[in-house]
């Protein structure tokens, strides 16, 4: 953990453990959860961060990605061999550019009760109404 703050470097992976990764996150900023046809599908639960606080560790070979809108700038990576997601990156002008967004579900090293402590931001992407919280998220 680094000095005052409560960033920390974790470390996390794929089902098979090919893909692993380390990212420097500070679970109190808040995490994500959306209600879009991707994130429905996925379970997403995520944080967002830069990219430099996120670094690929092995399994470049066994990445794999995907992108479901003309236009976007999204790369939902995954393993080729298990198929779960690790992470998400592109850019978004309003957000503050160039992001990576990790999936918590990935980390190997995140306790229950940190992800239970982290704040969850709602976003309603069914509706491309990102900043603002959908009108149920009991199903999220």
């Amino acid at each position: 953990m680094q000095s005052g703050m409560a960033k920390r470097t974790y470390r996390g992976s794929c089902h098979c453990k090919k893909l692993t990764f380390e990212a420097d996150l500070d679970l109190t900023h808040g995490t994500g959860k959306c209600n879009c046809s991707y994130c429905w599908k996925v379970r997403g639960w995520t944080i967002g961060i830069k990219p430099d606080a996120f670094r690929l560790l092995s399994g470049k070979e066994s990445a794999r990605e995907y992108g479901f809108r003309e236009g976007s700038d999204n790369h939902h990576v995954f393993c080729g061999a298990c198929g779960v997601r690790v992470y998400t990156y592109g850019h978004i002008e309003q957000i503050g550019g160039d992001y990576v967004s990790v999936s918590l579900a990935a980390l190997d090293d995140l306790s229950t009760e940190e992800l239970m402590d982290a704040p969850i931001r709602f976003m309603n992407g069914r509706d491309d109404d990102w900043f603002h919280v959908p009108s149920d998220t009991r199903h999220l």
